[in-house]
Parts: C-alpha cells; structure tokens; sequence
C-alpha cells in the first residue's frame, strides 16, 4: 500500500510538472502574441491636387449720392442697366445675373457735417451678382470694367464684400483617388520604418480619413485651388 502511495504520488508530481510546462509555454506564447499585437508604428499619408474653381461668384457694387432721393433711385436704376448690358455684351445671360435691393442712408441724419452732406444728403449702394460657372468668361468680363468707368461708373472693387469669390465644387469626384493616394503613401512611409528597424509591416489597426481642405493655390491666382488631404494610419509591427 505504501508502494502504491508513493508511486500515485510520483505520477501525479510528474503530471503537475508537464502541465505546468504547457501552461507556462502557452502564457509565454500568449505573452509574446500580446506583445508582438502592442507593437505598432502611426504614420501619416499627404494627398494633394490642384484643380480648376468651377464656381465664380462676382459682385459688382458702385456707390452714388444725390441730394433728391428720388433722383438718387433714378440714377442708381440707369446704371445697374448700364452694368447689366455690359455683361450681357460679354456673354452672361439674365439667369447669371442678378440685382440686389439698394441699401440707402441718409447721411444728414446719420450726423454728417454741412460740408460733408453738400454733395449729396443721400447715398445709396447698389450690387449686381453674376453667378457662372464659366470662370474664363468672368475673368475676362473683369479685365474690361475700366469700360464701366468710362461711362461714369465707379465700381467699389477694394470693399470686403464686393471681393469675387472662385469656388471649387467637384470634391465627391476626386475624393476616392486622393484617399487611395493619402492611404499609400502612409503606407511607404510605414514600410519604409518597418524595414529600418527590422520588423514587418502588418495589418492595419486603425485609420482615420482625415478632412480635406481646399484653398487658394496664391492670392494672385484664386480661380486655382489646391485639394489636400493627411489620413494617419497606424500599422502592426510584426518580428
């Protein structure tokens, strides 16, 4: 009896210890999964594309001071046609433009001096708005305005408000290519580290697309844009 106690006993000693051995070798195993999944590399992939405005939104303003308000309307009608058929002489038909109500102040009543008011008590501004998609046309239409002030029209192109604006409107056509183009570029770029440090570039673990900006390529030239988009990828590092 005591021959086979202690011959139990060896046997189940000798099994703790093999499977010990397997659980240590399967949480070392483990560990080492762990470990090699906790290795990642993030890096960042730059797109970017210059393009064509394919939207111009132009406003044309022009000031006048009457002392007769009444006058005043009348004048401010006779040159809003005056500017109409100047773009309508250059090609914009009357969908493309249109013309505002005219904002008039009163500049005895805003306080005004005698001496500031003796050329006129009233001024009113005016804006016409050309909406085209033909940006070569309002370029051209906007190098020929000296035409306008030779009829005695004194167009305000310095005021904030009446700045042309050149948009860019085809981003959902170009967007997959830039995002296939963001996405590889990360990719050398992790590559390129994977290799340098002796690892091997894995799956990837997260990804974020990043925004896309659009901006003026210059202020001398804003009917050009520039596309650009940074996605960050983050790769597993595998040994």
């Amino acid at each position: 009896m005591q021959e086979r106690s202690i011959v139990s006993s060896l046997l189940l000693g000798a099994l703790l210890c093999v499977g010990l051995s397997v659980l240590g070798a399967l949480l070392a195993e483990g560990i080492i999964k762990f470990r090699e999944a906790d290795r990642s590399v993030v890096v960042k992939g730059l797109a970017e594309q210059e393009v064509n405005a394919d939207v111009a939104i132009w406003p044309i303003r022009f000031t006048e001071v009457d002392n007769e308000i009444g006058s005043l309307f009348a004048s401010i009608n006779a040159k809003n046609e005056k500017i109409r058929l100047y773009l309508r002489q250059q090609g914009f038909t009357d969908d493309e433009i249109s013309i505002g109500v005219p904002g008039i102040q009163d500049r005895q009543a805003q306080g005004f001096t005698e001496e500031q008011v003796k050329n006129g008590r009233y001024a009113g501004n005016s804006t016409l708005t050309v909406y085209s998609n033909d940006i070569d046309k309002v370029r051209k239409a906007m190098a020929g305005l000296m035409q306008l002030g030779q009829d005695g029209i004194a167009i305000n192109g310095q005021d904030y408000d009446a700045r042309t604006q050149f948009l860019f409107t085809g981003l959902n056509r170009i967007k997959p290519g830039m995002i296939e183009e963001a996405t590889r570029n990360a990719r050398e770029v992790a590559e390129k580290f994977s290799h340098d440090s002796g690892s091997k570039l894995g799956k990837i673990k997260r990804a974020n697309q990043g925004q896309f900006t659009i901006e003026d390529r210059d202020s001398n030239t804003p009917y050009i844009k520039r596309v650009r988009i940074v996605s960050t990828v983050e790769y597993y590092l595998v040994d």
